[in-house]
């Protein structure tokens, strides 16, 4: 729907599809400049009034000869406009998504053009450190729900002419900007098509919950694979790092994360304080959290495992089984610990921050006491447990430790139904759900495993020194 040279036909088309006079924040500015009638459209709250003001007394101190010489739009934002991001529309459909996007519409009569004016200012919170990704050392910052203040973040990491971020629209009511942003010499061109095909061949509404929903839209069909497929941060160093790989990060309006693609199972383990500090240090707190993820996956199931195979043990590790009877089973037992812990933490996050100390020493005092004086529980299913809870916080990735409970749960009911045999299956599922799994880009996810790749499993697996040029003199 262009616009025609009925300047009539052209307000009725705007007010009609704005609704003007209906939404109170949709608003209509009319500025009268030497008999010639002009029509301002923007939404109350995205644009200051002082920013406004400034250009209605721009156009009302143009001279009546200078006036005469303004035949176009162009003619008038050189002229007549103190602006400096003006673009210039003749789709009626796209200058309404501009006002809904923020911009301000000017139009004028005899014009086959309409003004777009710039002068955005969102509501936004300072840039804080993420509370899921705080550091020993480094920067302090983090994304907010303002998609230019991320790429300022970024860019301020990057000065490189060839850090690229292009703009997309995606959703047929919510029209959310979604930004892709790669190092155009480093980026692995494959990917990045693919990536780009997704982004502007997805049909859907609405990105109601902002990169979540792109995500599953684009993964609609593997819903039921717990494993995520894209690495999410709230850190714009984090962002930086990875772009410098030659990856591919996705920025959504409203949303303080990046998506980090293409990610598989080893970048997961990654943590930001690993680069903030020595290498030694890194490479040995990376250790630790491998070691914590391995106990964090086979802790529960292996005791249920050894609890039906006591003779596997001899009398001095015998400390370890339990000795007392329990009407519960085993595994029994801790499917309901596993659901009973994600229900303290869903109350703690309900629970005002003035309470939530009360509730931790409720919940892990007087509610683990009393379950074992009950008979519910024994010693040690609460103190391995408690062991699994506490090891999860080591996990950087929440998706991913919630990947790796429902694989523990799986184990747990498999080895407490048929033992050894119910183990064994389990391993052999867990393993066949990572080596079926694509990433968000349709690579597997065990790379460089599988596919074998010596140097980028090194590269992953081990805090590396940084690669440093020395200047040629």
């Amino acid at each position: 729907m262009k616009i025609t040279h009925d300047f009539e036909d052209n307000l009725l088309k705007i007010k009609t599809s704005l609704r003007i006079g209906e939404s109170f924040d949709v608003l209509e500015r009319i500025i009268n400049v030497h008999h010639t009638t002009f029509y301002l459209y923007y939404l109350d709250g995205f644009v200051k009034d002082s920013v406004l003001e400034y250009v209605r007394r721009d156009m009302y101190n143009l001279k009546d000869e200078d006036f005469r010489t303004i035949k176009t739009a162009r003619d008038l934002a050189e002229k007549a406009i103190s602006s400096i991001e003006v673009s210039y529309e003749t789709d009626i459909e796209l200058m309404i998504t501009g006002i809904l996007s923020g911009q301000t519409l000017l139009l004028g009569p005899g014009f086959n053009e309409a003004l777009l004016l710039d002068f955005r200012t969102y509501p936004a919170r300072g840039t804080e450190e993420p509370a899921k990704e705080k550091v020993l050392r480094g920067s302090h910052d983090g994304f907010v729900e303002t998609l230019v203040c991320n790429t300022a973040l970024i860019r301020r990491r990057i000065r490189d002419p060839r850090l690229t971020f292009e703009m997309h629209s995606v959703g047929e009511t919510s029209r959310t900007d979604v930004v892709i942003g790669y190092m155009r010499d480093k980026v692995d061109k494959k990917t990045f098509k693919h990536v780009k095909k997704l982004i502007t061949d997805l049909q859907v509404d609405a990105l109601t919950m902002g990169d979540q929903s792109l995500v599953e839209a684009v993964h609609s069909k593997s819903w039921f694979n717990p494993f995520p497929k894209v690495r999410y941060t709230e850190r714009p160093d984090v962002a930086a790092a990875h772009l410098m790989e030659g990856k591919v990060i996705i920025l959504v309006d409203n949303t303080p994360t990046a998506l980090i693609l293409p990610t598989n199972i080893f970048d997961f383990m990654q943590s930001v304080d690993d680069y903030y500090l020595p290498v030694f240090t890194g490479n040995y707190l990376r250790l630790v959290r491998y070691i914590v993820f391995l106990s964090n996956l086979l802790l529960t199931p292996l005791f249920v495992l050894f609890t039906d195979n006591p003779q596997w043990f001899s009398n001095h590790f015998s400390f370890l089984l339990p000795t007392d009877p329990y009407p519960i089973p085993i595994f029994i037992q801790f499917i309901i610990l596993e659901i009973a812990v994600d229900g303290l933490k869903l109350a703690s996050l309900n629970t005002p921050d003035a309470l939530g100390a009360s509730l931790s020493i409720i919940g892990g005092l007087i509610l683990g006491d009393f379950a074992v004086k009950t008979g519910w529980f024994i010693p040690h299913t609460i103190l391995y447990m408690a062991v699994v809870a506490l090891s999860s916080f080591t996990q950087p990735s929440l998706e991913l430790s919630y990947a790796f409970k429902f694989a523990r749960i799986v184990m747990i009911i498999l080895t407490g139904f048929w033992g050894t045999l119910g183990f064994i299956l389990s391993v052999i599922l867990n393993v066949c759900c990572l080596a079926f799994t694509k990433t968000f880009t349709d690579e597997p996810y065990l790379y460089p495993l599988i596919p074998f790749n010596a140097n980028a499993l090194h590269h992953l697996l081990f805090r590396t020194k940084l690669n440093t040029k020395q200047k040629v003199k």
